[in-house]
């Protein structure tokens, strides 16, 4: 009851009204995405695990969802001149999607380290890439540049209502549709409007519900922000996943800090052991970022913490399966 009472009193950028009216207004361009469980799984964890396959979502990955909702939000006279962003990732990928089937341009700033699969993704999709140096000073001075030669509208990757309502329709599918029986929800951490559209909704419809963070060590702002009371940034991330090294942004937090239970932090090696479990037992390709929640389940500092002992049925999000597979070989050999 905590919860709900804290979300009506704390007006937070989504709500579970605008995460239902993003569902109406995306479902007919997304997948439900299945769920998938084993008992091998189960066994190593101790626990019931569920596991929700945003890596066969459209684009490879969550993203597609908040774009989705994001670029059909837009009015005819916003539209018409097209959507910007900067993003490494599988955002840049969503966002040329749903602009490609809304009919109108995508221009997408992207740096020069980005994964190449993602890269390759933007330009299957029709977006038109604009490179920058990997910083974000340069990655947001360029997208401002394109915003003034184009007057195209700017969709952040995660600090926007509608791109955290859009996330927050896996909520709905899981727990309405799918899997109603949960009791714990594990998400990816990032800037954090995927695990804020799920917060969101999931408490909206069960109060009770345990929403939990995975975050890699090497990349530990959020875990560092929570303790701290503030958001806290890093000088330098360094992590195999490349899709958790944001940080949290001024309508992520605010979710973050009321509504998360906890963020348990994972090694980089305890991420590609997981990859590889989902590889081999699941025959799901993610990427590293993708599966962060498996590790986190399977972490010592997970099953030891008596504070999750009755976590017993765990809602897993598989957020991504965009990597570069030669990338995926060498982390299978070391």
């Amino acid at each position: 009851m905590e919860a709900e009472s804290q979300m009506r009193e704390v007006k937070y950028a989504a709500d579970i009204s605008s995460i239902r009216e993003a569902q109406a207004r995306i479902k007919p361009f997304i997948h439900q995405t299945p769920v998938l469980s084993s008992e091998s799984l189960n066994a190593l964890a101790g626990r019931q695990l569920f596991f929700k396959c945003e890596c066969f979502q459209k684009g490879g990955a969550f993203k597609f969802r908040g774009a989705c909702n994001a670029v059909f939000s837009l009015d005819d006279d916003q539209a018409v001149k097209g959507v910007v962003t900067h993003s490494s990732g599988n955002h840049a990928a969503a966002l040329s999607l749903a602009a490609k089937l809304r009919g109108i341009p995508a221009y997408i700033v992207i740096p020069k380290n980005a994964p190449k699969c993602k890269v390759e993704n933007v330009i299957r999709y029709g977006g038109q890439v604009i490179w920058s140096e990997p910083t974000m000073q340069s990655r947001e001075s360029t997208a401002a540049q394109v915003l003034q030669e184009t007057g195209a509208v700017l969709l952040h990757p995660y600090n926007d209502r509608r791109i955290i309502s859009g996330q927050g329709t896996i909520s709905l599918e899981f727990l309405e549709q799918q899997v109603p029986q949960l009791d714990t929800i594990i998400v990816p951490i990032s800037g954090g409007g995927l695990i804020s559209g799920v917060a969101l909704a999931a408490k909206a419809i069960n109060p009770a519900i345990r929403v939990l963070a995975a975050e890699p060590e090497g990349a530990n702002d959020a875990a560092q922000s929570k303790a701290a009371g503030r958001i806290i940034t890093l000088s330098e991330t360094n992590t195999v996943a490349d899709g958790l090294r944001a940080f949290l942004g001024d309508l992520t937090w605010p979710v973050v800090r009321d509504l998360v239970d906890g963020i348990i932090t994972v090694e980089d090696k305890e991420i590609i052991h997981a990859m590889k479990l989902c590889y081999e037992i699941l025959k799901v390709a993610v990427e590293p970022s993708g599966a962060i929640g498996l590790a986190a389940v399977l972490s010592d500092s997970f099953k030891k913490n008596s504070a999750w002992k009755d976590c017993s049925n765990i809602g897993i999000i598989l957020s991504g399966g965009n990597v570069d597979l030669g990338i995926l070989w060498d982390a299978y050999r070391k």
